[in-house]
């Protein structure tokens, strides 16, 4: 009995530290066969203000290259993501919602992005939806990627990716199109108010480097593809990147940059690269 209640608490333990990782966005990684210490990076897609802290750049400058989620060095990137982004077995937004939604949606593309819904008709309806994110943002829009990329270049450093293109488009297969759908009928019907607002939210958190609260907030979001698919949008993912991460960090040093959302939870990166032994500590 004594020895069953003394894993229930490691277990409390575990759970209770997976929840309550500290205020960072950067997180040290280093033991278990690794030579040279890694850095792991939570990024933000879309932001106002991509400016790197002094201890992103202190990182990159103590590693050798920079892995993020996709190589955007690739210049096939921009081809295979337009292959990748059609819906198969011939299916069409249209097929997926009544005729008065898709005139809906229709109107609030033309509007918002110049292109009729017919236009994109055979496009996942997510995709579409990533279309608009320079819409929720009152500013121009900055990468955290790209600034990455330019001290990179600068270094004259290498950049890989963790997953291929095909393989983050083909996420969006496994999550049903008419959920995708529904989300960006939402989206039209609410003319982006409640994607501002969450997109507002997530930009102030990230300011806080709250990888807890980030985490959180997908988890608790009105939009289903967020918060019902976690499972295929963020830890089959997170679970995927581990074997890279060991294996690309015993090689050499290197700065990992992932979106913020994949860093909290008990699936995160940061505790399942501690469950196989790494130590992964916050750089304050």
């Amino acid at each position: 009995m004594k020895r069953i209640l003394l894993s229930l608490l490691a277990l409390f333990a575990t759970q209770a530290e997976a929840q309550n990782l500290e205020k960072s966005l950067l997180w040290k990684i280093s033991g278990n066969g690794i030579k040279e210490a890694s850095y792991l990076y939570g990024t933000m897609h879309i932001t106002c203000d991509a400016t790197l802290p002094q201890k992103a750049i202190k990182a990159l400058d103590a590693t050798n290259q920079l892995y993020l989620e996709l190589n955007m060095d690739d210049p096939t990137l921009q081809q295979s993501m337009m292959q990748s982004m059609m819906m198969k077995d011939g299916k069409t937004m249209s097929s997926l919602v009544s005729e008065e939604d898709f005139k809906i949606v229709d109107e609030f593309l033309t509007k918002q992005l110049g292109y009729s819904a017919q236009m994109l008709n055979t496009f996942k309806p997510f995709m579409v939806s990533a279309m608009l994110y320079p819409k929720m943002i009152d500013c121009a829009m900055q990468s955290v990627e790209g600034n990455l990329m330019t001290v990179i270049k600068e270094q004259q450093e290498e950049v890989f990716g963790l997953e291929s293109i095909e393989e983050q488009m083909n996420v969006f297969d496994a999550i049903p199109y008419e959920v995708q759908m529904k989300e960006l009928v939402k989206t039209a019907k609410n003319n982006l108010e409640k994607d501002k607002k969450e997109m507002e939210l997530l930009l102030e958190i990230y300011k806080s480097e709250d990888i807890n609260a980030i985490y959180t907030v997908s988890q608790e979001s009105e939009n289903e593809i967020t918060s019902k698919f976690e499972e295929i949008l963020l830890s089959n993912r997170n679970k995927n990147w581990i074997p890279i991460i060991e294996k690309v960090a015993k090689e050499k040093a290197t700065f990992f940059g992932v979106g913020a959302g994949h860093l909290g939870g008990e699936m995160g990166v940061i505790q399942l690269l501690r469950k196989k032994g790494y130590k992964v500590e916050p750089v304050f």
